[in-house]
């Protein structure tokens, strides 16, 4: 690999390059590297000042108690290990790409900010890592009829040119990329463990050599499977992504600590898959702030996944207008049923029982403008909504139902 010296010197001082029981001492976390580059930076360092004979002088104004700089300069020190590594994964198809480099994802970057892994290694085609698209995640027990869903979905997700990424673990993420390769389309498998035999199965193969598939990895490329890595690795899912569907969440293990991370740093929308398993937690996901997605697999509607999904407030409110037309229906059902465009139109009869400027409800449904206007335009020609003139205002037709 033609790596340059900043890489080397990233790799050395983050990477394995041999089974973790058999290294001296241990490579910096993500956390760490984070701290040490910024030190790096205000002291006008590059990573590549560091691959000299004597880098020591280099370090004496240095100072944490984690990282000493007896273990900077062991790490330094591998260079004969990262050399015998770096041909023996090159010989597979290996390539790596590390912060320093212009190649790295700007997503992961922007959204993990220092906690984004220093080092990525891969193989396939790099150029998938800045194309976005639909997260697809689940169990790796899902039952059939969920993976026949997921198959299906990833097929018209494909063919719409959306990139699909997932984890490559068996079940709905391998159900995922298979369907969406199956069709001709791009995806992005991150990796929690044994990227140097994923990078040459006959699984996948084809997809590599056609430009249709990459397999990245921050991890080890020889590394077995690890609970650790396969949390850790969820946050990239989400992050090298534009938005995520949850098919299905088991009452633990990564795809509910993924899904619930990925709320809490709101780093894309979160939609789910209704599911009828009474061991599924997919309605938890949904009352901590994910979306209901109900379309079935074959009418799939792209767009619907990327916009702004309706806001939790306005879901309340449509949800206690719902009681009251639909009861007594239970209301989580029903909204497990319905779209987001009808309880928008639900909540007109309150929200536009007198004309009302589309500023105004922007600011009450917390509605983006676009999706906003997209539905408020729909409205009208189903007739639900009224547009007025001088000023533009909309009112509820009440005989609309």
């Amino acid at each position: 690999m033609n790596l340059s010296s900043a890489a080397q010197a990233i790799l050395l001082l983050t990477c394995y390059f041999g089974k973790a029981s058999n290294e001296s001492v241990k490579p910096l976390s993500n956390g760490e590297w984070g701290r040490f580059a910024l030190w790096l930076k205000d002291k006008m360092l590059s990573p590549a000042d560091l691959l000299v004979a004597n880098p020591q002088p280099l370090l004496t104004s240095w100072n944490d108690n984690r990282i000493t700089t007896e273990r900077i300069l062991q790490l330094l020190g591998r260079g004969h290990s990262l050399a015998l590594a770096m041909e023996k994964w090159h010989r597979a198809g290996l390539w790596v790409v590390t912060r320093s480099d212009s190649e790295y994802p700007k997503r992961l970057k922007t959204k993990l900010k220092n906690d984004c892994p220093p080092v990525l290694f891969g193989c396939g085609n790099k150029e998938l890592l800045h194309s976005g698209g639909l997260a697809v995640v689940g169990s790796r027990n899902a039952v059939e009829a969920d993976l026949l869903f997921t198959q299906q979905l990833a097929a018209k997700v494909a063919a719409e040119a959306i990139t699909v990424v997932s984890g490559g673990a068996r079940g709905v993420d391998e159900a995922a990329m298979l369907g969406a390769i199956k069709q001709g389309g791009k995806v992005v498998g991150v990796m929690a463990d044994s990227l140097l035999q994923s990078a040459t199965s006959a699984k996948w193969r084809q997809a590599l050599m056609d430009g249709q598939l990459v397999l990245v990895s921050p991890f080890y490329p020889e590394a077995g499977f690890n609970a650790g890595n396969a949390m850790a690795r969820n946050k990239y899912i989400y992050c090298l992504a534009d938005s995520a569907l949850v098919i299905h969440s088991g009452p633990k293990g990564g795809t509910l600590n993924g899904a619930e991370e990925n709320l809490k740093h709101q780093w894309v929308p979160l939609w789910v898959k209704p599911s009828s398993d009474p061991e599924s937690t997919n309605s938890l996901l949904v009352a901590k702030g994910g979306h209901w997605y109900t379309t079935d697999s074959q009418s799939l509607n792209a767009d619907a996944l990327f916009s702004a999904p309706a806001s939790a407030a306005m879901e309340h409110r449509v949800s206690e207008e719902q009681q009251q037309l639909f009861a007594p229906a239970d209301t989580t059902e029903q909204l497990a049923v319905t779209d987001f465009y009808k309880f928008f139109v639900i909540s007109l009869s309150k929200l536009a029982a007198n004309p009302v400027t589309a500023e105004e409800l922007s600011a009450r449904t917390l509605l983006h403008q676009s999706q906003l206007n997209q539905w408020l335009k729909r409205a009208v020609e189903d007739k639900q909504l009224l547009q007025l003139q001088n000023p533009v205002r909309y009112q509820y037709m009440k005989n609309s139902r």
